[in-house]
């Protein structure tokens, strides 16, 4: 027997076997049809002695040890391999009966293989990966990745005690895949991939694909399976999928999960759980009068301080707060309360971190070789190289597997512009042309649109929404004339023109008025969306409250005006949270909420005012549904910068859903201020922001107004009114017909 084993055996790659650098090790491992019968060789480290049990006969058949590393074989009787177990006894007298993972064939289909090699495998994430399934009738978990320039690729854990010879994957073909399906392993197992690089050295890479991760500082992937929860959000996934997002309300509420809210100092532990923060969050929300919130990054990420934008777990929630498991509920529970759910997602760059993407197989496999092309040197990131199909076809499946798997309502993309453009942060020498000498990254171009294009054809009401801080034409505009594609861009340049001008003291803005109208001439060139976000309330920017000049009564009257201009501006909202009840310190991660600050007047009427604004919004169509559309806009006067006072309409195709708005930049109360209206007609205030219950002083407009045929402002029609300090005051219009 043992003369003829050694015919048998390809000594040459049974040496790769043992030395664990084989590629293929099915070709040599497993069952294999010889002309003296079947030959099963298996390789096990540790093992002293092997028996082959033929499942259906039940006979045995003890293997030799060919190698005292753990290499055995033996000869079985056939012309055809049938399935079998192998009984092995261990050094330490252990036993245990396994399903040998190399006698099944390839499981992922060629076609997937060619699909993802054309970056056009929108749902890779079901193949790569760690997958529970049943092969041949065996339960187990295939794992497979993309490693094409390793010279071996193995898969390690506690199930085999970390030891990169005993689970040696297969390549498929020229693919690059490496793939192998462990029998009867199940999800929780924690693992990672060992791979041996050109030149001998050895890595652990955390799973690319992962859709769990240890809680950091441990970074190993975790096997999870995504398809036990059962979702209850079926009526709101069908409802999303019928609105036209545009001529609908969405008052978004910004939020670090991590930081909203933490725990008691005596429970001993950092965070809630996504479970508890649901419904806590959740009755704020709704209370507050918010459509949607937008969660910083929830992809698992090592620093805490990054807030979640140096990605390293792109397929897996982070364990901070909880399991998949748990985040369904959460992304299920918002939905149930009739909260929409947008994700902060980061393609722009990626850490170093070494158990992560940075030169995963011993290359740049994810970034690019050229530091110019492949570094950002202000974050200390790297750089996709979006011209290689699987690597577009990483992040595509990425941005839709939040919406398949987590329901997402929405993808909020960060750093759009670093994307965009080949200089971004860098100094000459620091970069690369494109092919035609531009700074345009035409790679990164044809992603974002392949990308939308994508979402598009999706039509389940999904939004995509571009942080694009430039003035790049057409980001919202349709791929097919020549636009990138998004749904919505955040409105940079009204953010830092509208802060800088609240800033200023209100004696100097009349200097400065335009830029408190100037994003009315570009406002409808894309579909924006206004953010005060948390880029606004950290690194010394102080927090919004803070920003505001003069005393703390005046600093709240500001902050009430602003809030106030930006809820009746076209365009759609984002408020970062902490705002809304004018927290005075910057955001920190590490920290909650001062929530006891809303037991503060002050403090507590700012938070009744958002709310109040936001019931407001949502209950007239004049503020939101014609926010794309020139009809929905028209100034009543915007030139008068001595009084640093605004006036203007918001409409609808309905005249009687006509809102006009007066805003008020200074600390003078203005009475009998007249003003021009569109039409004949009565005018009724039905909210001001110098109500007593929000903190103001009570300049109010308490009766009716009726116009009278007195020019100004270029209007025939006029009505005389008190102008709040500081103030912004909201009248319904209704058109009376007169002969």
């Amino acid at each position: 027997m043992e003369e003829l084993l050694y015919d048998l055996l390809d000594w040459t790659e049974a040496s790769k076997i043992i030395y664990s650098e084989h590629d293929n090790p099915h070709s040599l491992l497993g069952a294999h049809v010889t002309e003296k019968g079947i030959l099963i060789n298996a390789f096990i480290p540790t093992a002293v002695h092997i028996d082959v049990k033929i499942t259906g006969s039940g006979q045995v058949y003890p293997m030799i040890c060919k190698d005292k590393d753990g290499f055995f074989s033996v000869i079985v009787t056939g012309n055809k391999v049938i399935p079998y177990t192998l009984f092995v006894t261990y050094n330490n007298n252990s036993t245990e009966e396994i399903r040998d993972p190399y006698s099944f064939d390839p499981v992922i289909d060629p076609m997937d293989l060619t699909r993802f090699a054309g970056g056009i495998h929108y749902n890779i994430y079901d193949k790569l990966g760690a997958h529970m399934m049943e092969v041949d009738g065996v339960n187990g978990i295939l794992f497979a990745v993309w490693a094409p320039n390793a010279v071996r690729v193995s898969v390690v854990g506690n199930f085999n005690n970390w030891d990169g010879r005993r689970h040696t994957m297969r390549r498929l073909y020229d693919s690059g895949i490496f793939e192998l399906f462990i029998p009867n392993l199940r999800p929780g197992e924690i693992y990672k991939y060992e791979i041996k690089i050109k030149g001998g050295l050895i890595v652990l890479k955390a799973d690319p694909y992962a859709n769990q991760t240890e809680l950091r500082p441990n970074n190993a992937s975790i096997v999870c399976n995504l398809n036990e929860y059962e979702w209850q959000d079926g009526n709101w996934i069908q409802e999303r999928a019928e609105k036209q997002y545009e001529s609908e309300p969405m008052s978004v509420y910004e939020v670090h999960l991590g930081s909203w809210k933490k725990p008691p100092v005596d429970e001993g532990r950092e965070f809630y759980n996504y479970r508890e923060l649901a419904p806590m969050l959740a009755g704020y929300v709704k209370d507050m009068g918010y459509t949607h919130i937008e969660l910083m990054p929830v992809m698992e990420h090592p620093f805490d301080g990054s807030w979640g934008y140096q990605v390293t777990g792109y397929y897996a929630p982070t364990a901070r707060y909880g399991t998949p498991s748990d985040f369904m509920y959460f992304m299920d529970f918002m939905h149930r309360q009739g909260i929409g759910v947008i994700l902060d997602w980061v393609p722009a760059h990626f850490p170093r971190d070494t158990f992560g993407l940075a030169n995963f197989d011993g290359t740049c496999l994810y970034e690019h070789k050229d530091p110019r092309q492949g570094s950002h040197p202000h974050w200390g990131t790297l750089i996709y190289n979006y011209g290689r199909p699987q690597v577009s076809n990483f992040l595509i499946a990425n941005a839709l597997f939040w919406i398949e798997k987590y329901h997402a309502d929405g993808i909020r993309m960060d750093a759009v512009a670093s994307m965009l453009y080949l200089d971004y942060g860098k100094k000459a020498g620091q970069w690369v042309a494109n092919i035609y000498g531009g700074n345009e990254n035409l790679e990164a171009m044809e992603l974002l649109k392949h990308l939308n294009s994508i979402f598009r054809k999706r039509k389940d009401g999904s939004l995509i929404i571009a942080e694009e801080s430039t003035a790049w034409p057409k980001v919202t505009g349709d791929v097919k004339a020549g636009g990138l594609g998004f749904d919505l861009k955040w409105n940079l340049g009204w953010m830092n023109d509208f802060t800088n001008y609240m800033k200023c003291d209100p004696l100097f803005r009349k200097g400065r008025h335009g830029e408190l109208t100037f994003s009315m001439i570009y406002a409808y060139s894309e579909k924006f969306m206004l953010v005060l976000s948390h880029d606004e309330v950290v690194h010394g920017k102080g927090s919004m409250i803070n920003k505001m000049p003069g005393s703390i009564e005046q600093k709240f009257a500001n902050l009430r005006v602003a809030y106030g201009f930006m809820m009746s501006h076209p365009g759609k909202k984002l408020l970062f949270m902490g705002q809304d009840f004018a927290q005075y310190a910057e955001w920190n991660e590490a920290k909650s909420l001062d929530w006891d600050l809303l037991n503060e007047d002050q403090n507590c009427k700012l938070n009744r005012y958002v709310r109040d604004w936001n019931k407001l919004y949502r209950s007239y169509p004049a503020f939101y549904q014609l926010d794309y559309d020139e009809n929905g806009f028209e100034w009543i006067s915007c030139m008068d910068a001595d009084h640093s006072i605004i006036v203007f309409i918001r409409k609808t195709s309905i005249i009687e859903e006509t809102m006009l708005v007066v805003c008020n930049f200074t600390p003078v109360v203005y009475k009998n201020f007249l003003i021009g209206v569109p039409f004949t007609g009565k005018y009724k205030e039905i909210f001001n922001s110098d109500k007593t219950i929000y903190g103001g002083s009570g300049n109010m407009n308490p009766r009716q107004k009726q116009s009278r045929k007195v020019e100004s402002d270029g209007r025939d029609q006029s009505i005389s009114l008190t102008v709040p300090p500081l103030g912004i005051a909201v009248f319904t219009c209704t058109p009376v017909i007169t002969n």
